[in-house]
């Protein structure tokens, strides 16, 4: 079919391609995390006779040879993914072919069983929830504990007072925590059925032969009809006030009603300024669909321009005409064969078609295996989808894969050439074909597989049909999660459903989370346990050897017991021990801890301090039982796109013709002169202020010289009045002439695809698949230089007011290896010119030799600068070149184009030919914009002593930009680069020994002993920067400890192209290596893995999707919101969590021991001191209150101090505030406490004296216990108190509380006559003195070793928490009172060298305010440096986009060569060249030239490519890889 004419039309459609350049290199994956996700898979029976995927040319008549998108390199490098991650058995899916015989049963049914689109995140369903909420329950030793209580109090002969009454406690915490994890994962169920119920345009009326008819088994059938029902009852309820009549639809029921707009109603602007269309003009068609759409009717087909009777069809095309034959200058150069050219179809057309297919909404769940889907733009892909045919002539499609990789880039996907004839529901009925692929694997870059088919003679309809079969690649592949993006249709086929699908095995299993405290508390449970068990077995034993030596009063007041054998009743008398001190292992424990993470949670959800109100998004708990994690992470791995970025691109400076522009204050140029001592503040004020005066005045100079419609004042963003100055030829001509060229450059090399908005004004926007492409043809726009939109292969600009018509022969797209990109265009004057854009060091290796040499020198400056500032640099160059030049060169490129095999290879070395002898135009540089505030957290974080590590799919020098931006690295950091491009382990175990020598280290066990106890930050000296495919080596067993002791050794890693499992890989190699406490964080589906492997997950609900939030505990807005989550809530959790466990182990012990130290006279028969309700009410309503209310409101510091002074995170890393000796000695304490209060009032009875005035006798042990239970009560809640650092109102009323509800209980229940021997106890015992006096001695000695212990420790040997508390009260930290932000920075200069005495002078120097009183720019001076200089010998490494950032490892110059390098340098030392334009004011060249001459000695001396003097030695090599093994004798050449 021809193209239609679209001419007019707003949004462009970039043809003549090459696709290959957007694949991705293979990554090997595979982590022990998701094997058992695979193992899944194995369910299926395989077949020995199942042939292969990849296209055998013996075995087929005819292979298709001309496809020019996919990947045929079918080496070992398409099959990198690890036997763990991929599955042995092949796919194959027939369409409209009968199944072969051994494809299919006995019964005839498909042997293979596909697994269901239908995903489940949840872990319980309606009927499992309570069996199996159960079973997880009791993976808890205490409550198994406890259960075995109860049913030893069931049987009376073990005495339990009130055995229903002791199955209370662990019925309330059983129904607390079902109740609680039930919402956590009804959240969870309710996602999932959004999604399971997403609607999706399938293909019904068919029959797909792949799968059988599903059967539904009966314990399913229940499952499904217990779902609906509680479905139902749930709707009716909240629904309840419904009107009668008035039937309420689910979301599901909703999504499938919704007609699907028309492209009309669709695009509403671009409908009203488009031309018409056969789509437009077919008024009929359309209304009818429209119609049928709001009936809810089947839809045969979707809105796409229909062949008119005038057009030819697919396989009526002209033949293609060799370009030999063409004139000399053609007006359209078409040197690549059209679809239609090839004469390939799927399509059999002695086929019947009976009508009955038809494209129906249907659910994702209902999708399987071998279905044909229509996808519309916006939409998401349901599952794994071959794509067959797009709306574009071309079979190509755009989608963003976000949910899977992070990034928000368009990438490209390319329809199969057999395919494209496939574009209405009838042409599926009349397609017979076979897809043979590899089985489910996890690599998102890498697929392998091929289509099968018969190739029929339109012609000769008598003529056999043709065995032909064509490639199938990743290229071709649309993975599940990515969203159609520009394409207003796609049409393909399932290939892999539900957990097959590659976002599903790269997204692990949900694990369940438990805090590390509760993982330590089993510890001290089972102390207690042997603390228990021999207290019982002292009982047994003594009760046992009395009740057998005869002769005593047992004899007479025991008439038989349950056995006249002592060892028997010792054994009885053993298991009543347990029911009696039972409480030493407290189930209330566990109560409180599930009310107290419960309560914290709600505060998290409701701190306005982590509310981002863009999104309308709190903080989120997910899992509520982690929090006190949160105060222990030691290391934090977080993602780059989206999470510390933006992922919006600015274009800021420029440098054209050697003279710099563009005005900008990065966040690097800022981090940077921090360090140099300038006061950022004041210096960024002014340089804000100016630059907001040059925009102005910018745009009004845009405006006088050309009246732009798409110059918007909001989106300019290069502001640089001097360059619109010498675009009107300010500065002469030759200025003017290479300012357009730029620009122009820019506005060709490219494939964006621009959409226009109507308006007034209206409004141009481009998609591209890189942010860093769009913002280049942005600012081409704002500067006059608009791209209007294409027309096949004509792209047309208008250039300050005049339209011009360029015709794009050919496009290079960049790539990790290339590094570059190029454009071969027809000029409007029919010469041809090839414009490149690319990395710094691949450009100038690629220069015309011996020209330039002044021009290359001072873009080499200025690129340099920008780099240091933390921008993306690119260098753009031209070539004219000849027709003959470019005919060979073309007719080369289409034979690499079409080879099956080393295409990407072959592809490049043409490529490479003609990217040759250069002439160099300038350069670019572009902000990744961060987001706001990330490098204050990134500090802070650091200043609390976490390390940060980046896991990022982006390629090293994107990574390495954003560290420089985000204070992560720092110019006086040495970079270890390790990159190991043969894949050889050796080499990666040699590199490794290599640096761990220059820390003195061999990686021995030894030392990883000592490293996992060592919780000290690394000095910020050394940061580490690893790629992909090194990382895959240095994760091998036999290299990894190594790997992971030179990380522990350096301040920052940045892994830069990892895949997902590799993330999770990275992230279990530290938690276990290290056994330290880590969080993950990340904002898409790529993190979802490394956010469960992590003790810590947190999702960032912005841009990226929401498939990192479901899967993670926390979700927050911002990456600034994680320091107030774990500096703050983090800190206060941990230590209120570790105070109120040992308070609790503490006061339940002396309860204890005061009721055992009582059976040394009851001859441990186990009785009760205490009135059973005392028992009961102990940690139920006496001692409760207070000791929930520390674990939820205690505060050492508030919010801003904490923030103030994050060195006070480092206990929580240091693991400091829960620990055994403190275990011990709380218990020590309850001991002490237990016999002074049990023996006080014994002695108080023991001499059998009156103790009441009116003579009358209290001495009974019932009124004994209330002595005891009080003082208890009193003094228990008095330590409480005494532990407790926040002493306000609400602290002593609850203490008060607490207090009193024991007399008021005792007041009321011994009232009643209900409490028996019990009655009127409370007037008895109150009513003497004697009590009120042993309440107040007992209460004094009991606590004086506490409160003695506690003021020596405060006094001589204070915590950093003492020195600050004292300080807070001393008013040091008042200026905080009257701040907002989210990290407790002063808003002007404090001075605290006063803040504390000698005592403490270096916790003073750590807690001073970050922002100390510095001098501005203007000031003279040098800055003292914060740390010692490096003393390792490596390499300084800065630079630029697009480039390595240090020599290869083990490629040290030699001597010579290196004083030549140095002599060189100083030749041409920065502080010696001209300064271009010097009467102009260029106030951001200027303030970051001065900020980098203070560092250009050390700078300089770095042997790399990306230095100024490097690159102005650099000659035209032909090859990047060449330009690098010459590094050492490149200085000859010039």
């Amino acid at each position: 079919m021809a193209p239609l004419e679209r001419k007019d039309s707003e949004i462009s459609t970039p043809v003549n391609r090459i696709r290959w350049a957007t694949r991705r290199e293979n990554e090997d994956g595979g982590v022990r995390k998701r094997q058992s996700l695979i193992r899944r898979l194995g369910h299926r029976r395989h077949n020995a006779e199942k042939k292969t995927v990849v296209a055998d040319s013996n075995r087929t008549s005819t292979v298709e040879t001309d496809k020019p998108n996919d990947d045929t390199a079918r080496n070992s490098e398409s099959n990198e993914t690890t036997q763990s991650e991929q599955v042995d058995n092949k796919r194959r899916v027939f369409f409209n072919i009968p199944l072969p015989d051994d494809a299919r049963d006995e019964d005839g049914k498909p042997i293979e069983e596909f697994a269901r689109n239908k995903i489940r995140t949840a872990k319980y369903t309606p009927i499992s929830f309570i069996p199996k909420n159960l079973y997880y329950q009791f993976h808890n030793v205490a409550n198994l504990y406890f259960l075995f209580i109860i049913v030893l109090g069931a049987f009376s002969v073990f005495g339990a007072a009130n055995p229903g009454l002791n199955a209370a406690p662990l019925l309330f915490i059983l129904a607390v925590t079902a109740v609680k994890d039930g919402i956590e994962d009804w959240r969870r169920t309710t996602l999932d059925a959004e999604l399971n119920n997403s609607p999706v345009h399938r293909l019904c009326g068919y029959n797909n032969v792949n799968t059988a008819e599903e059967t539904i088994s009966l314990w399913r059938k229940i499952k499904k009809g217990t779902s609906k029902g509680i479905r139902t009852v749930w709707l009716r309820w909240k629904h309840r006030k419904t009107p009668k009549g008035e039937k309420r639809k689910s979301f599901a029921e909703m999504a499938l009603d919704e007609s699907r707009p028309s492209i009309d109603t669709r695009r509403p602007s671009h409908a009203t300024e488009r031309a018409p269309s056969a789509a437009t003009q077919r008024a009929s068609f359309v209304s009818a669909r429209s119609r049928r759409s709001q009936t809810g009717d089947d839809i045969q087909m979707t809105p796409v321009p229909s062949p008119r009777p005038d057009q030819q069809g697919p396989d009526e095309e002209k033949a293609f005409t060799p370009r030999d034959a063409a004139p000399s200058v053609p007006s359209g150069l078409h040197l690549r064969p059209k679809p239609g050219d090839l004469k390939t179809s799927l399509l059999n057309p002695h086929r019947e078609v009976t009508g009955n297919a038809r494209f129906k909404k249907d659910f994702w769940k209902n999708v399987q295996v071998g279905d044909y889907v229509r996808l519309y733009d916006g939409e998401e892909v349901p599952s794994d989808v071959i794509v067959l045919s797009t709306a574009d002539v071309d079979g190509a499609c755009y989608i963003e894969t976000k949910n899977l990789d992070g990034e928000t880039n368009l990438k490209v996907r390319q329809a199969l050439r057999c395919g494209r004839s496939i574009r209405h529901a009838r042409d599926t009925e009349q397609a017979e074909f076979s897809i043979e692929s590899e089985g489910p694997q996890a690599n998102l870059y890498s697929f392998n597989g091929l289509i099968k088919w018969k190739q029929y003679n339109s012609s000769n309809f008598d003529a056999p049909p043709v065995e032909k079969a064509e490639p199938i690649s990743i290229a071709n592949l649309l993975p599940r999660g990515s969203t159609v993006r520009n394409t207003e249709w796609i049409l393909g086929v399932v290939l892999f459903t539900g957990r097959e699908t590659k976002i599903m095995l790269n997204s692990g299993i949900t694990p369940s989370k438990r805090a590390r405290i509760s993982k330590e508390l089993n510890w001290n449970v089972v102390y207690n346990f042997i603390i228990l068990f021999f207290m019982c077995l002292i009982a047994g034993i003594v009760q046992g050897t009395n009740y057998g030596k005869g002769n005593n009063s047992l004899d007479y007041f025991e008439y038989g017991g349950f056995s006249r054998s002592a060892a028997v009743n010792g054994i009885i008398t053993f298991w009543a021990a347990i029911i009696l001190v039972q409480n030493l292992v407290p189930i209330s424990l566990y109560i409180t801890l599930e009310i107290i993470r419960t309560l914290q949670a709600v505060f998290i959800y409701s701190d306005i301090g982590m509310y981002y109100a863009p999104i309308d998004y709190p903080c989120t708990p997910k899992s509520w039982n982690i929090s006190d994690d949160l105060g222990q992470v030691e290391y934090i791995f977080s993602d780059k796109t989206g999470t510390l970025t933006q992922n919006v691109m600015e274009f800021k400076k420029a440098t054209i013709n050697g003279t710099p522009y563009g005005e900008a204050y990065t966040e690097a140029l800022a981090g940077m002169q921090r360090r140099q001592g300038v006061d950022v503040e004041t210096e960024g004020a002014a340089a804000r202020a100016q630059i907001a005066e040059d925009k102005i005045t910018m745009l009004e100079r845009l405006r006088h010289l050309y009246k732009n419609p798409y110059l918007h004042d909001d989106n300019l963003t290069f502001v640089a009045p001097d360059f619109v100055s010498d675009l009107g030829g300010e500065s002469g001509d030759a200025q003017k002439d290479a300012n357009i060229e730029f620009m122009t450059a820019l506005a060709l090399c490219h494939t964006v695809i621009s959409e226009r908005t109507p308006g007034d004004p209206p409004s141009m926007d481009f998609k591209a698949q890189s942010p860093d492409e769009a913002a280049l043809v942005a600012t081409a726009r704002d500067c006059g230089f608009t791209v209007l939109g294409r027309s096949d292969d004509k792209i047309t600009v208008n250039i300050l007011g005049e339209d011009r018509q360029y015709t794009v022969l050919s496009t290079l797209e960049f790539n990790s290896s290339r590094k570059r990109m190029s454009a071969i265009v027809r000029m409007p004057n029919g010469s041809i010119r090839l414009f490149c854009k690319g990395a710094d060091s691949m450009i100038y290796s690629r220069l015309k030799p011996g020209l330039q040499t002044d021009l290359r020198k001072s873009t080499a400056e200025h690129l340099e600068m920008f780099a240091r500032e933390g921008l993306r640099t690119l260098c753009i160059a031209y070539k004219d070149v000849t027709e003959k030049e470019f005919q060979n060169w073309f007719l080369e490129h289409e034979v690499a184009a079409a080879a099956l095999t080393d295409r990407d290879d072959k592809l490049d070395v043409v490529a490479d030919k003609i990217e040759r002898d250069l002439l160099l135009i300038g350069g670019t540089a572009i902000e990744d914009r961060l987001q706001d505030g990330v490098p204050a957290a990134i500090q802070l974080l650091g200043d609390a002593g976490i390390k940060l590590w980046v896991l990022t799919g982006d390629k090293v020098e994107t990574a390495i930009n954003i560290g420089f931006s985000c204070n992560l690295l720092n110019n006086d950091m040495d970079l270890i680069v390790l990159k190991e491009e043969n894949e050889n382990l050796e080499n990666v175990g040699a590199d490794l020994d290599k640096w761990l020598k220059v820390f003195n280290m061999t990686g021995s066990d030894e030392e990883l002993a000592a490293a996992q106890t060592d919780h000290i930050p690394p000095p910020p000296t050394h940061a580490i920067v690893i790629d992909g495919e090194t990382l895959k080596l240095a994760l091998h067993e036999s290299v990894k400890q190594r790997f992971l002791l030179l990380c522990k050794q350096c301040r920052a890693v940045l892994c830069c192209r990892v895949s997902p499992s590799q993330k999770a890989a990275v992230v279990e190699m530290v938690k276990k290596g290290l056994d330290c406490l880590t969080l993950a964080i990340g904002d898409g589906a790529n993190d979802v893995a490394m956010i469960q492997e992590a003790h810590v997950g947190v999702g960032i609900a912005g841009v990226e999707g929401r498939q990192a939030v479901m899967s993670s505990d926390y979700a927050i807005g911002q990456f600034r919101f994680l320091t107030r989550l774990v500096l703050v809530h983090g800190r206060w959790s941990y230590r209120r969590l570790a105070e109120t466990i040992a308070n609790f182990f503490y006061k339940n012990l002396v309860w204890t021991f005061a009721l055992f130290w009582y059976q040394i006279y009851a001859n441990f028969d186990c009785s009760y001191l205490y009135d059973y309700t005392y028992i009961v009410m102990y940690n139920l309503a006496f001692t409760s209150l207070p000791i929930i209310l520390m674990g939820v409101l205690d505060q050492d510091v508030d919010d801003k101090v904490s923030l103030a002074v994050p060195q006070l995170y480092m206990r929580g890393i240091e693991r400091k505030e829960w620990t055994q000796p403190k275990f011990w000695a709380y218990m020590g304490d309850a001991l002490y406490q237990s016999v002074l209060i049990f023996w006080s009032a014994y002695f108080l009875f023991a001499p059998a004296n009156f103790i009441t005035t009116n003579g009358r006798g209290i001495e009974d042990v019932k009124r004994m216990g209330v002595f005891v239970a009080a003082v208890a009560v009193f003094v228990v809640n008095l330590y409480i108190l005494f532990n407790t650092y926040r002493w306000d109102w609400l602290t002593l009323l609850i203490q008060f509380i607490s207090v009193m509800l024991f007399f008021l209980w005792t007041g009321a229940w011994t009232s009643s006559t209900g409490s028996q021997y019990f009655y009127k106890a409370a007037a008895e015992v109150l009513g003497t003195l004697n009590f009120w006096a042993l309440l107040l001695v007992v209460s004094v000695i009991c606590l004086l070793p506490r409160f003695t212990v506690k003021s020596a420790q405060k006094i001589f040997y204070p915590q950093d928490v003492d020195i600050i508390r004292e300080q807070v009260k001393l008013g040091r930290f008042d200026y905080l009172k009257d701040q907002n932000d989210d990290f407790g920075q002063p808003k002007e200069d404090k001075d605290l060298d006063n803040a504390s005495d000698s005592s403490n002078a270096l916790v003073s120097k750590r807690v001073q305010p970050p922002h100390l009183r510095q001098q501005s720019m203007t000031e003279t001076g040098s800055a003292r440096p914060l740390y010692p200089p490096s003393t390792a010998a490596t390499h300084t490494v800065n630079g630029s986009d697009a480039t390595d950032y240090s020599s290869p490892i083990g490629r040290t110059p030699t001597p010579s060569a290196a004083n030549r390098l140095s002599a060189d340098i100083n030749r041409n030392s920065m502080g010696n060249s001209p300064r271009p334009s010097i009467e102009r004011n260029r106030h951001s060249y200027d303030r970051a030239r001065r900020s980098m001459d203070r560092m250009r000695p050390s700078f300089e001396a770095s042997d790399h490519l990306t230095s100024a003097a490097m690159l102005t030695r650099l000659e035209s090599s032909g090859s990047y890889r060449h330009a690098r093994e010459r590094g050492s004798t490149i200085g000859e050449e010039t």
